[in-house]
């Protein structure tokens, strides 16, 4: 029985390893940002490593994956076993932190394949920590399945493919792609609310500073604020969220004014996506100048979308000789939309039809 159970756990715990491992290396990025919003001040306040996010994300994921690969070979199992319980450790750890204080709605554990709220989350790892305890106490029962030469190769074959993998998506795009973006996607209908779906519930908070001291009342209890009390801030607290739309904050603002209505008319639409100029690829904007050419010579109309200020719309255009016009889209969005800084995206009456890495921009079909 017991080697049944610790058989079963190896399986299970190694295979979605690999498949968690695998969804978020076919795009690090994604897991990059996620994690970004773990260091930021209001989850942990870890600042210093904001910058270093991306190269985190990488490793941990193809540590994921290799480790469940180790796993399921019985490749030195006592040090692989260990491993993965201090990592579910720590993911536990951040999960019941995510869902005890709300501070991360999702914690990207099967990227944008799979959405769990955070107390999903808390219980997936609860339930894979109970599986490597189990392997644990047992490691000496996870064999290993080849010979030692064998379980080498596929060692450094697994890490060597999923350290590729990484390289390749980065420098184009997911290989699969699980956003609301994706190629075949009408933007607007993607923004329609179905009729009779469920509505927010939101209560309003009023907060008054009494007697020195913030307290929050709701509208019920302002008959019954103290004498003298100052109002502070007001806020709203939501007791249901109701159905949100898979596009969601998509805007296409210019001079005060969204044109999105508009211009997702277009039938031959060509949008450069950069979400910050200041910092996007060089060589990728130099490409984007060629490409305006060419698009708008078989009548293709060009626009940029950014979360830049206007000041650096106006350098950019002044660097790179751009002539079309940039739109506001906030900046979540835009990476949503694409990861790559800049990238292409063409669009027929706001359905996307292309969708590719600057790096691809010789594959466009024009």
């Amino acid at each position: 029985m017991k080697n049944i159970l610790t058989q079963f756990s190896r399986l299970f715990v190694g295979i979605l390893f690999i498949i968690s491992g695998l969804i978020k290396l076919n795009d690090p990025l994604g897991f990059s940002y996620k994690l970004a919003e773990y260091f930021s001040e209001p989850v942990f306040n870890m600042p210093i490593f904001v910058p270093y996010a991306l190269a985190i994300a990488l490793f941990v994921v193809i540590l994921e994956v290799v480790l469940g690969v180790l796993l399921l070979i019985g490749y030195k199992s006592k040090w692989t076993i260990g491993i993965l319980l201090i990592m579910i450790i720590k993911f536990t750890f951040l999960t019941f932190y995510s869902a005890y204080y709300d501070v991360v709605k999702d914690c990207g554990c099967f990227g944008d394949a799979l959405h769990l709220t955070p107390w999903q989350s808390f219980t997936k790892d609860i339930i894979l920590l109970f599986f490597i305890l189990i392997l644990a106490f047992n490691y000496k029962l996870v064999k290993p399945l080849f010979g030692s030469k064998t379980q080498t190769t596929l060692a450094i074959i697994s890490f060597i493919a999923s350290g590729f993998m990484g390289y390749w998506v980065l420098n184009h795009l997911p290989i699969i792609d699980f956003r609301p973006y994706k190629v075949g996607t009408n933007i607007q209908k993607g923004m329609e609310i179905p009729e009779g779906a469920p509505k927010s519930v939101v209560e309003m908070i009023f907060i008054y500073k009494v007697n020195g001291v913030d307290k929050e009342f709701t509208e019920a209890d302002l008959m019954n604020i103290p004498e003298g009390a100052i109002f502070v801030d007001r806020k709203d607290k939501v007791i249901s969220e109701g159905y949100v739309p898979p596009i969601h904050d998509f805007t296409m603002v210019k001079d005060g004014s969204d044109y999105k209505e508009e211009l997702l008319e277009e039938s031959k639409l060509l949008v450069f996506v950069t979400y910050d100029l200041p910092n996007a690829s060089k060589e990728g904007l130099e490409k984007l100048n060629q490409l305006q050419k060419t698009a708008s010579e078989k009548g293709y109309k060009v626009i940029g979308m950014t979360a830049s200020t206007s000041e650096q719309i106006a350098e950019a255009q002044k660097q790179f000789g751009f002539k079309f016009d940039f739109y506001f889209c906030d900046a979540t969005t835009l990476k949503t939309i694409e990861r790559a800084n800049p990238s292409i995206a063409i669009l027929n009456k706001g359905t996307i039809i292309q969708k590719v890495h600057y790096n691809d921009s010789d594959l466009l079909k024009l």
